[in-house]
């Protein structure tokens, strides 16, 4: 049988935790797809030299990149690869100013993933294990709907399985996440932490046992540990919980990944890479019990954008449609909806796509906004719970149903 394993940047953010993964590789009995992120905090720092770039400010942008290459060939050379020998990182930034930003955005913070799955790669294969690279790029098809790249399910799918399915196929392929590419051989990306949704989607294809995020963290926890104290593990989640949990922007897994592992039954597991031998939890159709304790999310830059008719028309009854089509064309991401006879308000993502999300918006209806928002989900809420994550905070919206409390908080308050 097969498995897939996923490793974040967090968990190849050095040279010790390549040797790491090596460590968690060498020790599986089954044929692995390896899905690798970009190592560290690359992918930031690749989009800090795409904007200045993209205003002109060439030198810093070159000053980055340089410091971007030496933080990967710094962990090369503690792995005693040679850089230039074993490894040709990118020579110069594939930028072209002539292309909408979108585009070049994905040509460049692509090669986060490139350059650090070569590494691995490379490093695994000098240490005596069967391994094969796989340029993603070229197998994993999508649209050119840049930074947020629609996958060809059919034609990804066909590619994908005659490349695992061949004869004599290393034991081993170490494959990007987050990245894809268009028919005529242009990078995409697939949003923000889409490795998560490039592993479960690999693992549909060649049919894989399990699926494992390999994280910095112990499982699935019940609240972030940077916000809330006393976290739990839980130890066991059915796909809808999941679903719930990334939907309201729980940041264990990617809202995309359960869908292509629930269509054929294949668990996820998400396990600690410090303590490979702990248990971690486990996704699948059933749980092994129910979540027996409150659980505590938080989404983070939020922005409240409530909209009023301008001729006290029933806003929910007459423009609802309309008000989800700019929406949509604008590619917001809703995280909560309220409405009254006359008022709509919607709380979404804080991206650059707002601005002109909300000048459409005003040319229908009187658009008033609130920025600088988190929201608070809690599932398995009480009385009790709910007061004491109210207290000493500004909310501006609450809406409790049976078991499920959600905040939108101001944030210098919410932590």
């Amino acid at each position: 049988m097969a498995k897939v394993y996923k490793f974040g940047g967090a968990s190849v953010r050095d040279a010790d935790g390549v040797r790491n993964l090596e460590r968690i590789v060498r020790a599986a009995d089954d044929d692995l797809m390896v899905v690798v992120s970009a190592m560290g905090k690359t992918t930031n720092a690749l989009e800090r030299v795409l904007d200045d770039l993209a205003a002109g400010r060439e030198e810093k942008a070159l000053s980055q990149w340089v410091d971007i290459i030496d933080y990967h060939v710094a962990i090369m050379k503690a792995l005693g690869l040679q850089p230039g020998v074993d490894v040709r990182l990118q020579g110069e930034i594939p930028f072209d100013p002539t292309r909408p930003f979108d585009e070049n955005y994905d040509q460049l913070i692509s090669l986060g993933e490139i350059m650090s799955t070569q590494i691995i790669a490379v490093y695994l294969l000098k240490q005596g294990l069967s391994v094969e690279w796989w340029n993603m790029p070229k197998l994993l098809r999508t649209d050119d709907t840049w930074r947020e790249a629609v996958v060809d399910d059919a034609a990804s799918r066909s590619v994908i399985r005659a490349g695992w399915d061949r004869p004599q196929r290393p034991k081993i392929v170490v494959a990007q996440g987050f990245i894809g590419g268009t028919s005529d051989g242009r990078r995409t990306t697939l949003g923000r932490e889409g490795s998560d949704y490039t592993a479960a989607l690999l693992g549909n294809y060649i049919d894989a046992e399990s699926v494992t995020i390999w994280k910095d963290v112990p499982g699935i926890l019940n609240a972030d540990p940077r916000l809330e104290p006393d976290t739990v593990l839980i130890p066991s989640l059915r796909y809808s919980d999941a679903v719930e949990l990334s939907y309201s922007g729980a940041q264990i897994i990617h809202p995309k990944t359960i869908r292509p592992l629930e269509n054929k039954h294949i668990p996820l597991l998400v396990k600690p890479f410090g303590d490979p031998s702990a248990p971690g939890s486990c996704i699948s159709a059933e749980a092994v019990g129910p979540i027996d304790v409150p659980v505590y999310i938080w989404r983070k830059n939020q922005i409240l954008i409530t909209m009023r008719a301008k001729d006290f028309a029933f806003v929910l009854e007459e423009s609802l449609s309309e008000i989800f089509d700019i929406i949509h064309r604008n590619r917001l991401k809703v995280s909560l909806i309220q409405s009254s006879a006359v008022t709509i308000s919607v709380c979404v993502d804080n991206t650059r796509f707002v601005p002109d999300a909300i000048e459409a918006l005003n040319e229908h209806f009187k658009v008033t906004y609130n920025d600088h928002l988190s929201l608070l989900t809690i599932r398995g809420t009480t009385p009790e719970i709910l007061e004491r994550a109210k207290a000493g905070r500004t909310i501006l919206l609450c809406q409790t149903t049976r078991r499920t409390a959600r905040l939108v908080v101001k944030e210098e308050h919410n932590q």
